[in-house]
Order: structure tokens, then C-alpha cells, then sequence
């Protein structure tokens, strides 16, 4: 498996740490998908969140091209990343721990969209125990903006500032035509991750967190998220921190934001537990 070429982190609780969060039970897997252009040092900041709480911890930020301009234009290789990111599980040999995801703005949901396809359909990966989701400023139904932020940072600073402007114009025309305009059609073709996931999320518990001062993602795109989830009868919960910018509540609300993701952590793995049981009685009983 070709987990090398991807650049990720992986960290291993020590046995303590982990023996006195979840006593003799497989530690979680946590796997944070950073927000696009994230840098790793402040993903850790997240993971170090998890990790101690005993848990293991995988840190994947996909790169910005490949998350908003290949997106854009319906260019699948997220998916190809999803897989790799899988595999990981089984090159370490916990694949048998319960998993839970910690996914940043748009960037972080285009690849766990494909992730949630993987595991809905893929055989080898059915085995998986997944037991829940945090999302952080994410989802947003419109990604023009960050594409063109994507592509800004991909030209680089030494390009001609004119041939510049005139790129990110065409570009900026092109991916409202296909994903905005036209996506009434191109939707057949390539849909994109907010309805790709609103049609047919996955079951798990969810927990959402964001903010009405969010100027990247529109607060409404998530509440109906949410809404839409609430109806289909799937474990959601959210939390709206009012105040804070993109992706930084758990800058500006630290010990808040730490709290709410280990208590839901918490609670997803003691739902997984009573699932569990109920299953061994079940089974017991017939």
C-alpha cells in the first residue's frame, strides 16, 4: 500500500494515557482532515486535543489545487487520497479501533465526502467501525471563493501581476459557470460534496461547530445541514460560537471547544458500546 505518497502524521498515545481514558477498550482513531492551505503545525494543535485523551491520532491536510481546483473542474483525485488514507488504518494494524473523524471547512469535507463514499461502497473497507464526526466550520454549498484562493497560492508570488488578474478573472468565470450556473446540469456529472453528503450521509452521530461570523462559510449552509440530517433520524448535534472567524473557534474558545469534542468523543464511544452489547445479546438470543 502506497501510504508514502501522501504526507501524513500519525501519533501513538502512550499506554497509560490510554489505559486511563478508556480502560482495556480499543482506543479510538482519530483522523483530522485540515481546512485547505492548512499548515500541519497548527493542525496539531487539534490532534494534541485527542491525543490526550489517549487516543491515536492521523493528521492529512490535501493539498489546495488538488482539493478546490480539481474539485472545480470534476476532476475525481480526492478519491484516489481517500483510499490511501484508509489504508493507513491497515498498515498499522488498527483497523479493528473504533474510528472518528475531526473535519476543517470545505477542504476537509471535499475528502471526507469521498471517504464516506468509500465506506458506504467499497468491500474492503466495510469492516470499519466508525462512531462519529466533528465538524469544524464545514459544510458551505458555494467553493468559488476558496478556488480561486487555491489558485492564487499555486501561481506563487513571482508571476506577472497583470497575467495574474487575467488568470484568476477566467478562472473565476469558469468555475461559476460550471459549479454555480450550469451545476444544475454538471451536477449529473460531478455533484459536489455538500449535496453529495446531504443526499446520503452517512449514520453516525455528528456533531457541527460553527459560527454566524464565519465570512467564508454561510452559517445557514450548515443549519441546513444539520436540519437536513435531524429529519433523515441521524444522531446530530451543533453549536454555534456566534462570535468567532473561520475555522478559529478553537482559537478564541480553547478550553470550550476542547471540552465539546472530547465529551462527544466520549459519548459516541459509549453509544458504540451499548450498540455492541446489544448486538452480542441479540446474537446470544437467536
Amino acid at each position: 500500500m502506497a501510504d508514502d505518497e501522501i504526507d501524513y502524521n500519525i501519533v501513538f498515545p502512550d499506554a497509560v494515557t490510554s489505559e486511563r481514558h478508556w480502560q482495556g477498550t480499543k482506543e479510538p482513531v482519530v483522523i483530522l482532515l485540515g481546512w485547505g492551505g492548512c499548515r500541519d503545525k497548527h493542525l496539531s494543535k487539534y490532534s494534541s486535543i485527542y491525543n490526550e485523551q489517549g487516543c491515536v491520532t492521523i493528521r492529512y491536510t490535501a493539498p489546495l489545487k488538488t482539493v478546490f481546483i480539481s474539485e472545480s473542474f470534476g476532476y475525481k483525485e480526492l478519491h484516489s487520497t481517500a483510499l490511501k488514507l484508509l489504508e493507513i488504518l491497515y498498515d498499522y494494524e488498527v483497523e479493528n479501533s473504533p474510528v472518528f473523524f475531526h473535519i476543517f471547512s470545505n477542504g476537509g469535507f471535499m475528502l471526507y465526502r469521498y471517504i464516506v463514499e468509500l465506506l458506504h461502497s467499497d468491500k474492503q473497507f466495510s469492516s470499519l467501525h466508525v462512531i462519529g464526526a466533528v465538524s469544524d466550520s464545514a459544510p458551505g454549498s458555494g467553493n468559488v471563493r476558496g478556488a480561486l484562493r487555491a489558485l492564487r497560492a499555486t501561481l506563487g508570488p513571482k508571476i506577472n501581476s497583470v497575467l495574474r488578474s487575467l488568470l484568476l478573472a477566467i478562472f473565476a468565470v469558469t468555475v461559476f459557470l460550471l459549479r454555480v450556473v450550469l451545476y444544475p446540469v454538471t451536477k449529473y456529472i460531478h455533484k459536489n460534496h455538500y449535496d453529495a453528503l446531504r443526499e446520503r450521509p452517512p449514520t453516525w452521530p455528528q456533531l457541527y461547530l460553527y459560527s454566524r461570523a464565519d465570512q467564508v462559510i454561510r452559517h445557514m449552509d450548515i443549519e441546513v445541514m444539520v436540519e437536513t440530517l435531524k429529519q433523515k433520524g441521524i444522531p446530530v448535534d451543533s453549536f454555534d460560537f456566534v462570535s468567532t472567524p473561520h475555522v478559529s473557534h478553537f482559537r478564541d474558545f480553547p478550553e470550550q471547544y476542547s471540552l465539546k469534542c472530547r465529551d462527544f468523543l466520549v459519548a459516541c464511544m459509549n453509544d458504540s458500546e451499548g450498540t455492541e452489547i446489544k448486538k452480542r445479546h441479540h446474537a446470544q438470543n437467536h
